[in-house]
């Protein structure tokens, strides 16, 4: 693999998708290129994040508020990033 050159589909600004980045895209399945460059891929998160709504819950394993994009039912326990974190990382 070889860096290619990319055009924003956004910005129109050019961006170099690396040979790093790209195994990435192939470990992860990914087909297709950016159409993005990374600050309008960036900024499209930010978006994206800002308009979702964010419910507050305390976490099951530390009791510590915390923040999540989805409505707790209750039915399953809700931590926060940094036990959910520890927890994936456990069972890796």
């Amino acid at each position: 693999m070889q860096d290619q050159n990319l055009t924003c589909k956004d910005c129109g600004k050019q961006f170099v998708w690396t040979a790093g980045e790209q195994e990435f895209y192939q470990q992860k399945g990914f087909t297709n290129p950016p159409s993005r460059c990374p600050d309008c891929r960036k900024l499209k998160k930010q978006q994206m994040y800002s308009d979702r709504k964010m419910y507050t819950v305390k976490c099951a394993n530390c009791g510590k508020d915390a923040q999540v994009p989805f409505e707790p039912r209750g039915d399953r326990p809700v931590y926060c990033n940094d036990c959910f974190r520890s927890m994936k990382q456990q069972k890796s």
